[in-house]
């Protein structure tokens, strides 16, 4: 019987098995990232907490605007009724030339007042203003009546004659405007004037050169405007008509009638 080699017996089974054990034992000690390496433990996840949030820093309010500027209060509207004491006013004849006869009717019911009261609205005054620094510019002659308004006509005439004479009446300026109240008086029942307060005929307030009486008569009061235009000429100035109430005091009103001749 053959005998094996010494080879053989030398690596027999178990000398093979002890070789495999230690060549995978010498593998294992190799290059990094080969298996066996140590590989470093993976970090802990954030840890969630539930229902709560990581707090916040707030932002600063944004800065508060100026408030806005409130609208001026409005302003009460002018007053129609004019100055302090002025019940009512309006204009009965706007800026216009009356080269024709021109009516302003109110009704009278006489007598307006029992005796011894004029029965029909009686002139108590004429007063008179400039306003040169209105636009347009004027002078005005006032008229005051108690007891209520006459009805008037105005118009520019060549000149202005008295009642019942029928004389010119003497006016300075070149121009004329005839004046007539009707269903009026400026005298009592004793003949005596009503009027109280008037100023010098000579005015030479702008254009309006002077005023005159031209008569006094049946119900009829008749005044003249001598207006100044310009030397040689034929302008004829426009005219404004307006009326006013104020109060006379002790309940009493009084009526104004007011012409108005515009700068020229």
């Amino acid at each position: 019987m053959r005998m094996p080699s010494r080879s053989a017996r030398l690596f027999g089974p178990p000398a093979m098995l002890a070789l495999a054990l230690a060549l995978a034992l010498a593998a294992g000690c190799g290059q990094p990232g080969r298996a066996g390496e140590a590989r470093p433990a993976p970090s802990a996840p954030a840890p969630v907490v539930v229902g709560t949030e990581a707090p916040t820093v707030p932002a600063p309010p944004p800065a508060a605007s100026p408030p806005a500027a409130s609208p001026p209060a409005a302003r009460p509207p002018a007053a129609t009724t004019g100055p302090a004491g002025v019940l009512t006013y309006r204009v009965t004849y706007g800026w216009a030339v009356p080269s024709h006869p021109v009516r302003v009717p109110h009704t009278v019911h006489p007598p307006i007042a029992p005796p011894p009261a004029p029965p029909l609205p009686y002139l108590t005054g004429i007063s008179v203003g400039d306003h040169a620094g209105e636009h347009p510019g004027y002078a005005r002659i006032s008229f005051t009546f108690a007891g209520a308004f006459p009805e008037y006509t105005l118009q520019y005439v060549p000149e202005v004659r008295t009642e019942g004479r029928g004389d010119p009446l003497p006016l300075p300026g070149n121009g004329f405007l005839r004046i007539q109240f009707i269903q009026a008086q400026a005298h009592d029942e004793a003949g005596h004037s009503t009027v109280t307060g008037a100023p010098a005929t000579r005015l030479d307030i702008g254009n309006l050169a002077g005023y005159g009486a031209a008569g006094d008569f049946e119900g009829r009061v008749t005044y003249g405007l001598g207006i100044r235009v310009a030397a040689g000429g034929d302008q004829a100035l426009p005219i404004r008509v307006s009326e006013l109430t104020r109060s006379a005091g002790a309940g009493k009103t009084a009526y104004v009638v007011a012409f108005d001749v515009q700068a020229g």
